[in-house]
């Protein structure tokens, strides 16, 4: 039976791919991506420690970055993950930090999480 912690672990694996995949300027075009969608997370206020609104932001940018082909999508992806990761409520969540962690490590991005 899947369910919200291994859907997040593979979601989370399939952009480390993505971001092994990159080569240096399309790192920094995911970093920049992952900045401008912090940026915005942090605009939009929790609903009662709800962060679903901030969630469904990140996904929207995603999806039009994934209609267009664009790798830089991984950094809103990224972004909606650790929200929902934050809120440390999922089992495990300290896993899944750890995991977020690891890739923004790959794109030099660890120091900006404040984990």
């Amino acid at each position: 039976m899947r369910n919200e912690f291994d859907d997040m672990a593979r979601t989370l694996i399939w952009a480390a791919g993505m971001v092994l995949q990159s080569g240096p300027a399309d790192r920094r075009r995911i970093a920049r991506a992952y900045r401008k969608a912090q940026e915005r997370v942090a605009a939009i206020p929790a609903a009662n420690g709800d962060a679903r609104p901030r969630i469904v932001a990140c996904f929207e940018a995603f999806d039009d970055y994934k209609s267009r082909e664009d790798v830089a999508g991984v950094g809103w992806l990224l972004t909606a993950i650790q929200e929902r990761v934050n809120e440390h409520d999922l089992p495990d969540w300290q896993a899944l930090n750890l995991l977020v962690d690891d890739v923004l490590e790959m794109l030099g991005l660890v120091e900006m999480t404040g984990h």
